[in-house]
């Protein structure tokens, strides 16, 4: 607690306030009750990030000495929610800028509805949006529809609209594809997700050899895809992953090409755990401006 001096110039008669350097607001009387900066950044933290409610969060205040009600916390998150709009901003220009950009998605909730959390992630910075849809309106909110970098992400077909991009399929999909295929399919139909997942070892395997040689790797690669496009396949599974498989063919070895770029998109996976745990434990976002702060805060 402290003491705001209050008076008026000697000279020019206008009043005066005094405000201490960890002062969020300059409100007096009834309302100058407020939250300081390190108690509502602790706030914050604990309501966004570890998924506790807004009371959950005031409880937890109260047990450190800091008596606050969920309103108040709720009222703070908001207004740094939008002291963050700039911050934001300046991470989405930087993913953007990078030469390799990692997306994912996953569903979310507003208002109890159905929405989309989307992920843009670089070896520097991780970009957040909440959105209502998961098309290509949705995915340029965060990276734009004329990046020309390097773009790792799973199969959806959303981001292949990204044409001035270099794309990289996840490698590491396509592997758990075809492992759940050998497990689930009959004995006579797994020969196709056992000869995909050798392609696609092949092709992990190849990343320590010199440029020539990864080169030559890729080639070969490229021509047992195309063969195994040609053939028959009886079970609807298999001709679903060679269809998917030929789709993707122009993106299966491009980081073979460049060793910068990464096989996986698991820095998308990463970026995007801690908010799943969030929302399976409180559920979402009640409304979309919340939504919008749960963005900027999880940067």
């Amino acid at each position: 607690r402290f003491t705001i001096g209050v008076g008026r110039c000697r000279h020019c008669k206008k009043r005066v306030q005094g405000r201490h350097p960890e002062q969020i607001s300059d409100a007096l009387g009834a309302a100058s009750s407020q939250i300081g900066p390190h108690a509502k950044g602790l706030a914050t933290w604990l309501h966004y990030a570890l998924g506790l409610s807004f009371a959950k969060s005031a409880t937890v205040l109260s047990h450190l000495g800091v008596p606050v009600t969920a309103g108040a916390l709720c009222s703070g998150a908001q207004s740094t929610g939008t002291d963050l709009v700039p911050v934001h901003q300046e991470i989405i220009e930087h993913v953007n800028g990078s030469t390799m950009v990692v997306m994912d998605e996953t569903g979310w909730r507003v208002e109890g509805l159905s929405a989309w959390l989307w992920t843009a992630t670089s070896k520097q910075a991780t970009a957040y949006n909440v959105a209502e849809g998961r098309d290509f309106d949705a995915a340029t909110l965060l990276v734009d529809e004329d990046y020309d970098g390097a773009l790792v992400r799973d199969g959806w077909v959303v981001y292949r609209r990204y044409e001035d991009a270099r794309h990289q399929t996840c490698i590491a999909h396509l592997l758990r594809r075809c492992t759940e295929m050998e497990s689930d399919l009959p004995a006579w139909a797994r020969g196709t997700p056992r000869e995909v997942k050798e392609i696609l070892c092949a092709a992990l395997d190849a990343r320590e050899l010199s440029k020539p040689k990864r080169v030559a790797v890729v080639c070969d690669l490229t021509e047992r895809v195309e063969l195994l496009g040609e053939r028959a396949h009886p079970h609807d599974a298999n001709r679903r992953l060679v269809k998917h498989l030929i789709n993707e063919a122009d993106a299966l070895f491009t980081f073979l090409g460049d060793p910068a770029i990464d096989a996986t998109n698991w820095r998308g996976e990463q970026a995007i755990r801690p908010a799943v745990v969030n929302r399976k434990v409180w559920g979402g976002n009640r409304t979309w401006r919340g939504a919008a702060t749960q963005g900027r805060i999880m940067r």
